[in-house]
């Protein structure tokens, strides 16, 4: 039997990157996925998601900063499946900059997609999660997927780190919450460190224009370097321990951190 064998899962920013490794190894446990993102469900990018999935994924447009949107999603959810064991709030963006020429809308903007949307998302599908969590080993899943830079400190991502930290802090509180009223959720965050995402290039980018390498390659090598496992992460390397997060095997871990980062951390 797969480990995840009549669970339903959602995950958030599920198209790209590490959401959609996160969805593609769900389905090869057996998992029924959902993936929710901003791309219209007509889209080229939609089509090529699903296509890599196997046709074992569905999709629902969404925007996790919206209230309506997650109260919508929650219901496609009950209809079209009963309920919902594992939610996966992946969805994220960065941003980079020296604090003092960071404006008030961008940092907003962080905040509202990568902590807001953790919460919003939690709350809706709590109902969910504690009626679905019940019927299974381990209970339900809350996988909040934060990062390193939520753990330690870097220069002039201020922003990042502090978005970062808050779902990490916030996960530990609804993990103790839910345990305290014997709710069959557990919460716990994963932290991953530098992965090849489309997000992480194009932050590369970005450094690149302010004229702080001359190309990205020269970024990647520079961050591999100080890496002690020598080489940036493959997104699949974080589908692996979400799977162990939303599966029995978890069943002790609520309110931890499981960082998947190379080495970066422990130096």
């Amino acid at each position: 039997m797969a480990r995840l064998d009549g669970r339903v899962a959602l995950v958030t920013g599920g198209l790209r990157g590490i959401g959609q490794a996160i969805a593609a190894r769900f389905c090869a446990e057996g998992a029924t996925v959902v993936i929710t993102d901003l791309d219209a469900p007509d889209s080229e990018a939609v089509a090529a998601a699903l296509a890599a999935l196997g046709g074992q994924a569905r999709y629902v447009a969404g925007n996790v900063t919206s209230e309506d949107d997650w109260a919508r999603i929650a219901a496609d959810l009950q209809s079209a499946h009963g309920g919902c064991h594992i939610l996966v709030n992946n969805a994220g963006i960065d941003l980079t900059g020296a604090v003092e020429t960071l404006s008030l809308e961008a940092w907003r903007r962080i905040m509202a997609i990568n902590v807001d949307g953790v919460f919003l998302g939690t709350r809706a599908l709590v109902p969910l999660l504690a009626e679905s969590g019940g019927a299974v080993a381990g209970g339900a899943s809350i996988i909040n997927v934060s990062s390193i830079m939520g753990i330690v400190g870097y220069s002039e991502v201020s922003a990042y780190n502090a978005s970062k930290g808050a779902v990490r802090l916030f996960t530990k509180g609804i993990a103790i919450e839910f345990a305290q009223k014997k709710m069959p959720i557990r919460a716990n965050s994963l932290h991953p460190g530098f992965v090849k995402t489309p997000l992480l290039s194009a932050g590369f980018q970005r450094w690149v224009d302010k004229g702080f390498a001359e190309k990205p390659e020269d970024l990647v090598g520079a961050m591999e370097a100080a890496t002690p496992i020598g080489r940036l992460a493959e997104p699949d390397e974080l589908a692996g321990p979400a799977v162990f997060l939303a599966s029995a095997d978890a069943s002790y871990m609520t309110g931890a951190e499981l960082v998947i980062d190379g080495g970066w951390t422990a130096q």
